[in-house]
């Protein structure tokens, strides 16, 4: 009556059933988890230097430089449908010519079974400040923000921020030579 190949298509069916209610339900036991955490930024030595800016003839640029203790312990934002964080450093600052600027300056991606404790000490940004113009001298309220992709086991990518921010006041001259 029936053959093994119909069996064996029902069997099939169902265990993939469960499995889609059981991703389902691993989905739905998180989607209110707090994903943030303390954060503590300290910035050192802020500095800035005018390059010439290659894309358009005589327009120099802003680049910007300084070192950074990050500290952040992560581990309150696991449970068990995390995979892993992609930890990133946003600096926010406004310009006469746009409201809003943000630049990534330093990023790590912290897998489920490493440590989950970052404690960064005298590092310098992984990626260049860079400004379109002179907006960053003598500017005294640039922000920088900790924030975090929630990378699950199943579900969407999540993206959180650390309770906690540091203030950077760029000088009001540029200096000479390397950094």
């Amino acid at each position: 009556m029936h053959t093994i190949w119909t069996r064996a298509n029902a069997i099939f069916a169902f265990t993939l059933s469960v499995l889609a209610v059981a991703t389902f339900a691993a989905f739905v036991s998180t989607l209110f988890s707090d994903y943030s955490t303390p954060v503590q930024i300290h910035v050192t030595n802020p500095r800035l230097k005018s390059i010439n800016d290659y894309g358009v003839d005589g327009v120099r640029s802003d680049l910007a430089m300084f070192g950074m203790d990050i500290h952040v312990d992560v581990s309150p934002v696991y449970n068990w449908n995390v995979k892993q964080l992609f930890l990133y450093l946003v600096a926010e600052y406004k310009s006469p010519k746009y409201k809003m600027n943000q630049v990534v300056l330093w990023d790590k991606i912290i897998k489920r079974d490493e440590l989950s404790v970052v404690h960064e000490e005298h590092v310098i940004p992984k990626y260049y400040f860079f400004d379109e113009g002179n907006n960053l001298l003598n500017h005294k309220n640039v922000t920088l923000q900790l924030r975090w992709n929630v990378i699950p086991n199943a579900g969407y990518i999540r993206l959180a921020q650390g309770e906690g921010a540091a203030r950077v006041e760029f000088p009001s001259s540029y200096i000479t030579g390397r950094f």
